[in-house]
């Protein structure tokens, strides 16, 4: 936004200022040149030619007006045979195999190697239903447009070669007009893309903070935005001095509710206002990074022998050793390789190190719900969680950010909307329900029925209820008469024979 600036940024200025040929004869001289040299239509290849403009070069014109005078005569060639034969569909075509030659029907091509035409026209070959001839004069005509071709070909090259060497001579000056160039080109499609999004100019400072507003993920919101969705926005504030807000949030809530989401746009647009580019958010105010870590997705390298696992740790251990003070760094769902309290108790250690040691700005998500206790422990860390609701049995993603730890991960809920069979979702709710209660030592587990023992659920509650099961569900058998019970074996019987 320049608008409100009474001069362009420096930037700018600059990239025009190289842009300028007012101060640059040589450069003006050359740019004249070529565009007077080269035609309005290009090929994709030099060695095709007509890339020099009429005009241009006398002896190239010379050239192409000597291949245009061959082509006429050609035509004027085909009429006068056309004449002396009186054969009509007489044509003088082309090959690569042959070259031009004469075609006239079979017919015509007996008569043609007899006397008196057998002395002008000469048999070049026999085909199923025409004869191909050839003659002294086609001969020599085909000769003059191929040195033609030839000769015009290598003048274009000569002149293309005399402008490639008057182009390195002109190296340093066109290096400076291609970087004015790019410059503009970057800076006008960051400028057109920022108001599409609706992106501001973020706002960089000394101290090692990031405090944005209403942050939304560019490429996720592009996608929604395709299919008629709108994007929800979400703050964050991280401060590494622990000041303006913390420098460590643990996030948490269910899966799909967002947390990679909130955790990539946020060093998104940290890179982007560190690029130089606007972010699309209401407000950003970000003090430069020395560098992001990420660590997230889950991925295995078995060519060199490493599991999911392996190489989640070692992406770990090296953020861990590297990040400083002024780092930003996102962390997702470590520990989630390996048992539960393995990965607890690495989830926890690398919480700890990254508010103690590297004392950096960091999101960390998590479904260890046990690790948001350490927000009441470490002075400079915090809760924030992705809201969710249950409605009608069902779980309902609101994809906003709130302060505080999520209350539960709705894995069962989210098992369901994946599609999970009904029996096995069951299944998980019971287990889960002793968990919660802490009876879920392997010895209490044991009392839980095996699953393949398990009352299966109402035949209802796995498909829509059928007709006939509609009308019982709706029967108060003490309502009825004898009549009106009469009437109702008959409805139940014509409901079964048709299926329902």
């Amino acid at each position: 936004d320049l608008s409100s600036q009474d001069e362009p940024p420096a930037e700018i200025s600059s990239a025009c200022a190289s842009l300028s040929l007012a101060d640059k004869p040589k450069l003006a001289a050359f740019a004249q040149q070529v565009t007077s040299a080269l035609a309005a239509e290009l090929p994709m290849q030099a060695r095709d030619g007509g890339f020099i403009a009429a005009g241009y070069d006398r002896a190239l014109d010379e050239t192409r007006t000597l291949k245009e005078d061959a082509r006429t005569f050609i035509a004027r060639l085909e009429a006068d045979y056309g004449t002396e034969t009186a054969i009509s569909g007489l044509r003088i075509k082309h090959n690569n195999v042959l070259g031009y030659f004469i075609e006239v029907n079979a017919r015509h091509g007996e008569a043609m190697m007899k006397p008196p035409l057998a002395a002008t026209f000469i048999h070049r070959q026999t085909m199923a239903n025409a004869m191909r001839f050839s003659t002294t004069a086609l001969s020599e005509l085909e000769a003059k447009i191929s040195r033609a071709d030839g000769e015009a070909l290598a003048r274009e090259m000569d002149i293309f070669n005399r402008l490639l060497a008057e182009a390195d001579s002109l190296g340093p000056e066109l290096a400076q007009i291609a970087d004015g160039l790019a410059r503009l080109d970057v800076a006008a499609a960051n400028a057109e893309w920022a108001a599409e999004a609706s992106a501001v100019r973020p706002e960089l400072v000394d101290a090692p903070v990031f405090d944005i507003e209403a942050a939304r993920h560019p490429v996720v919101e592009a996608a929604l935005r395709a299919g008629g969705q709108g994007f929800t926005a979400n703050d964050c504030r991280l401060d590494a001095r622990g000041e303006a807000g913390p420098r460590l949030i643990l996030v948490t809530g269910p899966n799909m509710a967002g947390k990679s989401t909130f955790l990539r746009q946020n060093v998104l647009l940290a890179i982007l206002a560190q690029a130089g580019c606007y972010v699309p958010a209401r407000r950003l105010r970000l003090g430069l990074a020395d560098r992001i870590f990420s660590r997230v997705g889950a991925s295995d390298d078995l060519s060199r022998g490493r599991s999911t696992f392996m190489v989640e740790m070692i992406e770990t251990a090296a953020i861990l050793n590297q990040a400083t003070p002024n780092s930003i760094v996102i962390l997702d769902e470590v520990g989630r390789g390996t048992s539960t309290w393995d990965g607890l108790a690495i989830a926890w250690a690398a919480v700890e190190h990254l508010h103690e040691v590297n004392k950096c700005r960091a999101l960390f998500a998590t479904h260890y719900h046990e690790l948001t206790g350490l927000a009441d422990t470490l002075k400079a860390c915090a809760n924030a969680s992705l809201r969710a609701q249950e409605w009608r049995g069902d779980l309902v993603f609101l994809h906003e950010v709130k302060p505080g730890p999520a209350d539960r991960s709705y894995g069962v809920q989210v098992a369901k909307l994946a599609g999970l069979p009904v029996a096995a979702v069951r299944r998980a709710e019971a287990v889960l329900k002793r968990l919660e209660a802490k009876e879920g030592s392997a010895k209490r587990l044991e009392d839980l029925p095996l699953f393949a023992a398990t009352v299966p659920p109402p035949r209802s509650e796995l498909r829509e209820p059928s007709e006939a099961e509609r009308l019982l569900a709706d029967l108060d058998p003490d309502a009825l008469t004898p009549k009106e019970a009469l009437e109702l074996v008959y409805r139940l019987k014509k409901a079964a024979d048709s299926g329902a």
